[in-house]
């Protein structure tokens, strides 16, 4: 069977004539494994309450300098492009259950490690380890859930991985505003020990064990997640088991879900979104915001919401108008917060050093506390455009897109190449800040990005 074979696309178990499964525990499966990306979440959003913490620190606690500060954000996504590839071994060798299982331990031991760092070298290695457990996280939790889900929840569950993602950001925000780093490295260690106990009580996915031979235990699987064996269809699953080949990339089967893969994940994070999310309260620090961490919430917050909004319309909207309407908000909003950056770069009392909690009265009523509020609206509006679309968007079709004997390894490339280019943004975006043009510069690059995403031809060719 050829890659082009209708019996390939086929999906490996479906229920008979769309019916209604009478067991809600494939719902648990789907929370249990979610958990992974709220880990990664949280992993991801550490870094921004904890850097202006860590460079406030005074001896003997180690202590960040902007060198530092910037390797403190990127290098987790370094530990996550390994986690990519070790991700896509693991797949489908160990299974997806075993998998996240095995993600636990670095998750736990990264945070570990941050909390008893008494030097830059313990805290970049924590950082390190947690980077290798989202890697991994990122990649299989998405396809556990795809394939644990049947088809009239498989969007809404799907975007479940990328709210859970920001969740787990947000937490760590508002951790973050009570928490000094070390206590919040100790709570990060919650929602991975959380996943461990649930995951020991949850099935591997059927599809998977069909692939290794076990109908009865797929079979089992399906009565604990469904409440139904009954009419679920197999086809044959041969092809499965021939493994990827190079030869395999001549099919168009192959190299094109293959292509719109990379160029999604590459496109996710040129669009600057994860060097945002790392490195919020230094942004607003920079734009003289007095209540710093709070804005940052209220940007966490906002993408929680709105990523929420998308999981419940994915399925009805279709995938290529989420993304393109994503991509038309966040060329306004990043051209609004360059704008706001140019209009205060050289001004002597920066308009934006307001308190965001006073009362509207209490401020001086004039041009600057429009700007500052310019500078809030400016940001939640780019998150709240990634949220809707570029966000869930690359993670959910990189579950569905690809067939059974080159998933694990296309997944896994597709994963290396965001965390990859994760990292060039996040490592550079410091340097950007402050280099020749500064953050005017680094805004209006970002815009001309998020417009070039418009003109990419695969948006024409998504599932609608």
């Amino acid at each position: 069977m050829t890659p082009d074979d209708p019996e390939e696309t086929q999906p490996l178990l479906r229920p008979p004539d769309h019916s209604v499964p009478r067991s809600r525990r494939g719902f648990l499966a789907a929370f249990a494994a979610a958990l992974g990306p709220l880990s990664f979440g949280f992993a991801l959003g550490y870094s921004s309450p904890a850097i202006p913490s860590l460079r406030r620190a005074v001896t003997p606690a180690p202590r960040l300098d902007d060198e530092a500060a910037s390797w403190f954000g990127a290098v987790v996504t370094l530990g996550a492009a390994a986690g990519g590839v070790l991700g896509g071994w693991l797949l489908d060798r160990a299974g997806r259950k075993l998998s996240l299982l095995l993600c636990t331990v670095p998750f736990v031991l990264g945070f570990a490690v941050i909390t008893g760092a008494q030097n830059v070298l313990m805290l970049l290695g924590g950082r390190l380890l947690t980077g290798l457990a989202c890697g991994v996280a990122s990649l299989v939790a998405p396809v556990y859930i795809s394939e644990i889900a049947y088809p009239a929840v498989r969007g809404l569950l799907g975007s479940c991985v990328q709210l859970m993602v920001v969740i787990g950001i947000l937490l760590a925000y508002l951790a973050g505003w009570v928490l000094e780093w070390r206590w919040l490295a100790v709570l990060g260690c919650v929602p991975p020990f959380l996943m461990l106990l649930l995951m020991c009580c949850m099935p591997e996915t059927p599809r998977f064990l069909l692939t290794q031979h076990k109908r009865q235990e797929a079979m089992a699987a399906l009565q604990f997640l469904w409440g139904s064996e009954q009419g679920w269809e197999e086809p044959p699953v041969g092809a499965e088991h021939q493994g990827f080949q190079l030869a395999l990339l001549r099919h168009p089967g192959i190299y094109k879900p293959f292509l719109i893969g990379v160029s999604l994940m590459a496109f996710q994070q040129l669009s600057g979104v994860n060097a945002v999310m790392f490195y919020a309260e230094t942004i607003f620090e920079e734009a003289k915001f007095k209540d710093s961490s709070l804005a940052s919430i209220i940007v966490g917050v906002i993408q929680v919401l709105f990523t929420a909004v998308a999981a419940l319309i994915m399925d009805r909207a279709g995938r290529r108008l989420l993304l393109t309407l994503s991509g038309v908000i966040m060329v306004f909003s990043a051209s609004a917060f360059g704008t706001y950056f140019k209009l205060t770069q050289n001004r002597p009392g920066n308009s934006s050093h307001v308190d965001l909690l006073a009362p509207v009265s209490a401020q001086p009523v004039d041009a600057s506390v429009g700007l500052a509020w310019l500078a809030v609206g400016s940001m939640c509006l780019f998150i709240a455009g990634f949220a809707v679309g570029w966000g869930p968007i690359p993670w959910l079709l990189m579950s569905e897109i690809f067939p059974l004997q080159v998933k694990g390894v296309a997944t896994g490339v597709c994963v290396l190449t965001n965390w990859l280019m994760a990292f060039l943004v996040t490592k550079e975006f410091s340097s950007l800040m402050v280099s020749a043009g500064g953050p005017p510069a680094l805004w209006s690059l970002l815009a001309r990005l998020c417009f070039l995403y418009l003109q990419c031809p695969f948006h024409f060719v998504l599932c609608p």
